[in-house]
């Protein structure tokens, strides 16, 4: 069965790794149900608990959109949108950072408010198969319980979203990676109301908003960046995308340019690749050599989806510019 991203088809391997991205946020939403209903059950009057259990509602977002956004990305270009539908990885990942960044700041007020008020939180007890129990055991032990597979799903979905080249896939990994703190978090807060330090819990529930809100905040401006055209990052946005310079030094190669340079922008899975050549020889170069080492490039990497060739007698200042340190 062919599957491709618009009219890209993806190689073997691209295949199996989207159809394990795909198992895996289902798997992902399958746990969050299972997560949610514990958390609810035993949320109690503390802060830390409210807290967690909100971003946990949160993290359905990030595996949904990506469902969404990768049935979207399938679909061919047509006349309204030539480019294909590749910027909706894009306009998800910022559908869910700034959900984070939103639900990031209420809480951080809301918890605020509560240690601004000195509030005191109080965690009542529970009859379970005929004993009465603390119910802060049983947030502390919900918490522990559903602390560490998340961190092994992070840690699985992170090395796929660096072969799809997906990142809402990796902001969904890197919040898997971090919901222990949450865990931990939140038991820190329940077991300080247990131990009479009532700012405890609020000051947890503030831990928890800001690792939210730093997420979202992290979130929106790499996804802006790419909706504007940012030049081709890596996955994570550490660097630079190597294919830029795999483009240039392919073309450079060839005998009948003297010089080329590239502008790559990220569409979502693929990128779209202005070449501009400087021919050595400008009235004898040919339609087919221009097409030969088109294709070339294209099959230099899958993510090259499109790529244009310019002929020109200078290249323009964007493309020199690149070849001297600069921040980002």
């Amino acid at each position: 069965m062919t599957i491709s991203f618009g009219h890209t088809p993806l190689p073997e391997k691209q295949k199996d790794i989207l159809k394990k991205a795909i198992r895996l946020e289902w798997i992902t939403i399958g746990f969050l149900v299972i997560t949610v209903t514990l958390v609810f059950l035993v949320l109690g009057n503390s802060q830390a608990m409210k807290a967690a259990w909100i971003e946990d509602l949160l993290s359905f977002i990030p595996p949904l959109v990506f469902l969404v956004a990768v049935r979207i990305a399938r679909r061919t270009p047509n006349p309204k949108h030539p480019y294909g539908y590749h910027r909706s990885v894009g306009v998800g990942h910022l559908v869910a950072a700034v959900a984070l960044v939103t639900m990031g700041t209420f809480l951080i007020i809301d918890s605020s408010s509560g240690l601004l008020a000195a509030e005191h939180p109080s965690i009542g007890s529970v009859h379970l198969f005929g004993q009465v129990f603390w119910l802060g055991w049983l947030m502390m032990g919900v918490m522990a319980l559903i602390a560490l597979p998340p961190v092994f799903i992070g840690r699985a979905k992170m090395k796929l979203a660096r072969e799809l080249h997906d990142k809402v896939l990796y902001a969904d990994a890197d919040m898997n990676k971090a919901d222990w703190m949450t865990a931990v978090g939140s038991i820190v807060g329940v077991g300080g109301i247990g131990l009479g330090l009532w700012w405890a819990d609020a000051a947890a529930a503030l831990f928890i908003a800001g690792s939210i809100l730093w997420d979202g905040i992290k979130n929106t401006r790499a996804a802006i960046e790419d909706l504007m055209d940012m030049r081709a990052m890596t996955f994570d946005d550490a660097k630079p995308h190597p294919i830029v310079h795999q483009v240039d030094d392919y073309l450079r190669s060839l005998d009948w340019i003297a010089d080329a340079g590239s502008r790559v922008r990220d569409q979502g899975h693929v990128f779209h690749i202005e070449a501009f050549v400087v021919p050595r020889q400008p009235r004898e170069i040919s339609v087919a050599q221009l097409d030969e080492a088109r294709q070339a490039c294209v099959d230099l990497d899958w993510k090259v989806q499109d790529i244009v060739l310019v002929p020109v007698t200078e290249l323009p200042d964007v493309v020199t510019q690149r070849r001297t340190p600069s921040s980002r």
